[in-house]
């Protein structure tokens, strides 16, 4: 047999959902962009996404799109890939975004089920098919029916994923137990990602592949421990971490990408401006965020700050 067209076999693990950083005048922050790139490159994730739920899509232009797409692949340089987000509820606008996104060097695209317009199912099987027969790219779905309305039937799902271009699927629905129910409909390669932090581990118990991920962004050496533990069957030390994740996914879960972006403004990589509608976050969200932070601590550094401390402290010694 053939190999498939479009291996999947990187698309697992956690991978960040990045936050955009919009500067004081309101424009896209593409230098700190690319350290939020470098950062979690350094914390060996396997691929990081931009311009999707988290990276305020929605109040992008097409062109900073391609930008973003832009700078986010001459950071990565081939070393982990990279997914843009192209969504749309317009077919039409999803494909210049689509098209933008592989001009600019996107391994893979991340396209949402159409939001408002609430398409039937047959609508919504038509939008995505119109998408890959506009692309040479691979093309993970997102079902979010919580932001959407809609949700991606899982005979659509099948459907779809009887061509190899859909490899995956960002599962936002929180229901741990489609994985089981998906598996026997869809090819062997596909891969089930989880899209809801809450429940990723229970998800992976189930036999998810991964998770796209909003907490990566703030707790990547935390997230790849728990993933680890899950995939080793250390079930025990997976559930202690998700315990110990358990207040900042919540705060991060209500107030998603305004209250991921203070997180990480309290932590020194980025300014916590938003884009309208998205507004400041409450005093009483901040506190929730700062306590939770708090209460993990040092274990926020992620990976590549533990390495890079350790050498330091190595050389101070020395």
């Amino acid at each position: 047999m053939a190999a498939p067209a479009f291996p999947a076999t990187w698309l697992a693990g956690y991978i960040p959902d990045l936050p955009t950083p919009f500067d004081e005048s309101g424009a896209v922050d593409l230098a700190t962009l690319a350290k939020l790139c470098e950062r979690q490159i350094d914390a060996r994730v396997p691929a990081i996404v931009v311009c999707e739920t988290a990276g305020e899509a929605s109040t992008l232009t097409p062109v900073e799109q391609q930008r973003i797409v832009g700078v986010a692949v001459e950071v990565a340089r081939r070393r982990v890939r990279v997914i843009a987000g192209a969504g749309s509820n317009s077919t039409s606008h999803a494909i210049e975004l689509t098209r933008r996104a592989e001009r600019a060097g996107a391994d893979a695209v991340l396209s949402v089920v159409p939001y408002y317009n609430r398409p039937m199912q047959a609508g919504i099987h038509a939008h995505f098919r119109a998408i890959a027969e506009a692309t040479n790219l691979p093309i993970i779905l997102h079902d979010i029916p919580s932001r959407t309305i809609r949700e991606l039937a899982d005979d659509t799902l099948a459907r779809l994923a009887e061509a190899e271009q859909f490899i995956g699927l960002r599962d936002a629905t929180a229901d741990v137990a489609r994985p089981m129910r998906l598996r026997p409909l869809l090819p062997s390669g596909f891969r089930l990602l989880s899209g809801d932090d809450a429940t990723a581990l229970a998800y992976f118990a189930n036999g998810g592949d991964g998770s796209i991920s909003t907490i990566s962004n703030v707790a990547p050496d935390l997230c790849l421990a728990m993933y680890s533990s899950s995939r080793q069957g250390r079930l025990q030390s997976a559930r202690y971490v998700q315990h110990r994740l358990a207040p900042l996914t919540s705060a991060l879960s209500r107030e998603n990408p305004a209250a991921l972006k203070y997180a990480l403004c309290l932590l020194g990589f980025m300014s916590p401006a938003t884009r309208l509608p998205i507004v400041e976050l409450t005093d009483a969200a901040k506190a929730e965020v700062a306590g939770a932070i708090a209460a993990i601590g040092e274990d926020l550094a992620g990976p590549g700050e533990s390495r890079r401390r350790s050498h330091e402290d190595a050389a101070a010694k020395s």
